[in-house]
């Protein structure tokens, strides 16, 4: 018995123990067997690490005049940056989605996440010689264009609701943020369609017709005139 016993004395020897045994799902709960979501998924996580360091970069800036992620698309209510493009952390974002969360406590809603902190964040020590790379991962964010949806709410809620919802989570984040709803228009840079404006018009050259072209048989018109009247 003194050789056997001496085999189960080592660091193997308390998965060997009785009490080991006692709860055979001990050992499997972390396991998720039948889930077809990567256990990482998070929208303030990105599914897959970077294969290079991000650099600092800035926001896109849609100079062609699109409107894409300026509506409301899946839900009712929606919150929409107003001032300018920024660069958000995820922890400003977590904070904030937490916020409308605690309100909403108890009531039947659904919330929608339009962005995603996908942008690698990398600081190194003060006092630092140049050169040595960018130094080590410190956080997750987001580059965030101006005009841009960042949640949107969906479910048997009052609109007055909603908006209390969204003006906490506002004070969570940096910068200004207005409420909007299904129907508003879209909005190109921060400039918002409706009441006359369209995306033609916003497109359409500022210029005034050159000195000298009045008398030409064909004078190019000026945009600050109606298109089908002669120009004077």
């Amino acid at each position: 018995m003194g050789p056997q016993m001496k085999m189960f004395a080592g660091p193997l020897s308390a998965c060997t123990r009785p009490t080991c045994l006692s709860s055979p799902l001990a050992a499997f709960s972390l396991a998720r067997s039948f889930s077809t979501t990567s256990p990482a998924f998070n929208w303030l996580t990105p599914k897959f690490a970077e294969k290079s360091k991000s650099p600092k970069g800035r926001p896109h800036v849609a100079t062609g005049g699109s409107t894409r992620g300026t509506t409301v698309v899946w839900g009712d209510y929606g919150i929409r940056m107003k001032d300018h493009d920024r660069r958000m952390p995820s922890s400003a974002l977590k904070i904030a989605e937490e916020t409308i969360k605690r309100r909403l406590r108890g009531m039947n809603y659904k919330l929608y996440k339009r962005v995603s902190a996908n942008i690698g964040v990398y600081t190194k020590g003060n006092e630092q010689r140049m050169g040595k790379g960018k130094g080590k991962f410190d956080y997750w964010t987001v580059r965030l264009p101006v005009s841009r949806v960042v949640f949107e709410l969906k479910g048997d809620i009052h609109e007055k609701v909603a908006r209390e919802a969204f003006r906490l989570a506002g004070h969570k984040l940096p910068g200004l943020w207005e409420f909007v709803k299904k129907d508003d228009p879209p909005v190109v840079g921060i400039t918002k369609l409706g009441n006359g404006v369209t995306l033609d018009s916003l497109k359409r050259a500022r210029r005034n017709p050159p000195l000298g072209t009045n008398d030409l048989p064909n004078p190019p018109q000026s945009t600050s005139s109606d298109p089908s009247s002669p120009s004077q």
